[in-house]
């Protein structure tokens, strides 16, 4: 027996008796000894002992919170079982949208709701007439199972000339069935014993990942972990921030720092105060502290984000309830609506929800916009969610270049005019003249003097890292990526920055790790939209956003890596910000790849069939003597239309040029310098300038062979 067994044996004896004293009386009379302890209060002291004990009160502890567990499942799963065949849901959101004034937000709601009620009132008029439709199809489902076996059964009995056969398939049916009865027997005894154990695990997993056990019932190191947000809770965390003046402060006024607080307020899955500093106490101090602020609070620190209100020395704190960020947001409204549409000009995309509840909509007109953030963050798919609402504006043309090449894209096809997929120098060659491209679109739209109203151009650069990093050369001698001023994509990229939008052309990049080598300085502060996924710094963090929003509380850099996958912080315009805040947290949607490709079939069945553009080597291409075909197809004109030249080399070796395009074209000129330019307002071919690379090539291939 252990030393710790026998104190707690030794606390359930009685105590020792004192010696007996001889008394006359004692034996003519019943009189208590003294000393001797009535059985009662013995039985009342060890009852005390047994439920005071800590065994007793961690057993107790263990059996309420995993019956709470099982309880506060069962109370989860009948609301989200109410929520899913009733309209609580839908009335629950309208509340909302009324109280935050969103009209708009409240019709849709409303509506929806009406069409629940008008499906659910169909499926319950269904369901009269299911016996009678169940009756007929079981008649006409055995009756021709019947004769579909003895059907088989007269083709094996004149197969093998024996009349008995024609019934042996409706009697292995027979038998089978008689096995699957045999079979389910079995299972069904252990199945019916399992089933409520398994219910029970079920309901245990769902209150537990819901935090249903009382606080005085979760283990030490999880206790008082969630509790309500009050003003004495909040005080004390402002306090103990290790803040000496704010400490000193607090304790020198009056109401213990209640004065320092608003009122603290709903917001989503929430509550937010704002906290007016005493004098000698900056933003920038509690700002610095937030993870001790969130623990003081008993919260994560990703549940705690702080940001500069309008007022002076004002910090606003918006405090999650204890794990509302890790429930998902749902789906997107671009995949459960199949009659969306979109505006590039007055829509907003419905990119996810504020870390309020709210829904988080992005205007994208005129627009440049950069993302970026760490490796397999989720990066693609918030670009490419974007990109899916827009494609639903059949006006709009995108110009894709995918530097990954893993078919994340791919379901653009049909649907973008150019799409480039792949991680090579050839690749970002491909992307930059597709960028320099737009660039003449630019300048072609800018000298236009009609006054026509031009179509968006949307051009998307993922993983523009890739390109920005590249050190392939063109026959110029200029490199084709890079993050130097002579970076032929760089300058493109700039170009559009400067006067793109103002014409209809814009360009969205999405990048890795920011830095000043694969991200320049000049071209990620030409965007209108910055947004950051997790990063690892906060000098990360400033390369994305900009010190602004990074000053006034934006922290990507404060997001968790692997598990606030999706979720960006957004600044610039284009998205709706609170009064004085210049960056917003928002929760994407998450489009998949299947649920991508479903989209991407719908969009296409709206707009007009695309043919799109890539760069396809073939052998016979590779074999081919590009300038000697296009002297050759420009004869003894002066100068030819580059549309031209592509017909003529397309006739002229359809295995080498018919995918050629204007890209394709232009490379070969560029790399011979003789490249096409812009003659009365369309783009030409010189007769002379190809001529001219054509024996300036062949001398220098004299000469390399002559030594």
């Amino acid at each position: 027996m252990t030393e710790d067994t026998a104190r707690v044996v030794q606390l359930f004896k009685d105590p020792p008796a004192p010696p007996p004293q001889h008394d006359p009386q004692s034996e003519s009379e019943s009189v208590a000894v003294p000393g001797r302890v009535p059985p009662w209060v013995r039985a009342g002291r060890t009852v005390r002992t047994i439920v005071t004990h800590e065994h007793t009160r961690a057993t107790a502890r263990v059996v309420t919170r995993h019956g709470a567990y099982v309880v506060g499942g069962a109370g989860v799963l009948a609301k989200r079982t109410w929520d899913g065949r009733s309209a609580a849901r839908y009335e629950r959101m309208m509340r909302i949208a009324e109280a935050a004034g969103n009209g708009e937000e409240a019709k849709e709601w409303e509506e929806r709701g009406r069409q629940f009620r008008a499906a659910r009132h169909q499926r319950r008029m269904d369901l009269l007439t299911l016996p009678q439709r169940a009756a007929k199809a079981m008649v006409v489902g055995t009756v021709t199972a019947t004769g579909g076996l003895l059907g088989v059964g007269a083709l094996l009995a004149i197969a093998e000339k024996d009349p008995s056969l024609v019934l042996a398939p409706i009697m292995g049916t027979i038998d089978a069935i008689r096995w699957a009865v045999v079979i389910v027997t079995l299972v069904w005894g252990p199945a019916l014993w399992l089933a409520p154990w398994l219910g029970f695990l079920g309901l245990w997993n769902t209150g537990r990942r819901r935090g249903a056990a009382p606080n005085w019932a979760l283990p030490a190191r999880e206790r008082d972990a969630g509790a309500p947000i009050t003003p004495s809770i909040v005080v004390t965390a402002l306090r103990d921030l290790g803040i000496a003046p704010l400490r000193a402060s607090i304790k020198a006024m009056e109401d213990n720092g209640a004065g320092m607080l608003s009122p603290i307020v709903l917001a989503g899955c929430g509550v937010e105060v704002d906290i007016t500093l005493p004098t000698g106490s900056s933003t920038a101090e509690v700002m610095a502290r937030r993870r001790k602020l969130a623990e003081n609070l008993n919260r994560h620190e990703h549940e705690v984000h702080l940001s500069v209100a309008p007022a002076a020395r004002t910090v606003r704190a918006w405090i999650a309830d204890s794990g509302a960020l890790d429930e998902p947001i749902g789906p997107s409204p671009v995949v459960i609506d199949p009659d969306i549409t979109a505006d590039y000009t007055k829509g907003r995309a419905p990119w996810g929800v504020d870390l309020r509840g709210d829904a988080a909509l992005i205007s994208l007109y005129q627009r440049h916009m950069l993302i970026t953030g760490l490796s397999n963050q989720g990066k693609t798919a918030s670009l490419r969610a974007l990109a899916l609402w827009l494609a639903h504006d059949p006006s709009v043309v995108f110009w894709i270049g995918d530097l990954k090449g893993v078919g994340d894209w791919r379901m653009f096809t049909g649907i973008a005019e150019v799409l480039i997929e792949g991680p090579t120098d050839d690749h970002v060659i491909d992307v930059t003249e597709m960028a320099e491209d737009g660039v003449e679109e630019m300048n072609r739209r800018l000298l236009d003097s009609s006054g026509a109203t031009f179509p968006p151009l949307v051009l998307i650069v993922d993983e523009a890292q890739v390109a920005y990093g590249c050190g392939a050369i063109g026959a110029d001698k200029r490199p084709f990526g890079g993050a130097k001023a002579t970076s032929r994509y760089f300058q493109a990229v700039k170009k559009i920055h400067d006067q793109g939008r103002a014409v209809n052309v814009t360009i969205w990049e999405g990048t890795q790790d920011p830095t000043n080598e694969n991200l320049p300085k000049r071209s990620r502060e030409g965007n209108h939209i910055r947004a950051s996924l997790v990063l690892g710094t906060e000098s990360q963090a400033r390369m994305a956003l900009g010190d602004n929003p990074i000053n006034a509380g934006a922290a990507p850099h404060k997001l968790r890596q692997g598990l606030d996958k999706g979720t960006v912080v957004v600044a610039g315009d284009g998205v709706k910000l609170a009064p004085g805040q210049p960056a917003i947290t928002i929760r994407t949607h998450y489009i998949d790849g299947d649920a991508a490709t479903e989209l991407a079939t719908r969009i296409k069945a709206r707009r007009a069939g695309i043919e799109t553009r890539t760069r396809v080597d073939t052998n016979e291409a590779e074999q081919a003597d590009h300038l000697a075909d296009i002297a050759a197809v420009v004869g003894d004109a002066p100068r030819v239309r580059t549309k031209d030249v592509l017909a003529r080399l397309a006739t002229r070796n359809p295995d080498a040029y018919g995918t050629w395009s204007f890209l394709d074209l232009k490379r070969a000129l560029d790399e011979a310098g003789a490249g096409p330019y812009k003659s009365d307002g369309v783009m030409v071919v010189s007769r002379d300038r190809v001529q001219r690379a054509l024996t300036n090539r062949d001398g220098e291939d004299s000469v390399s062979a002559d030594g």
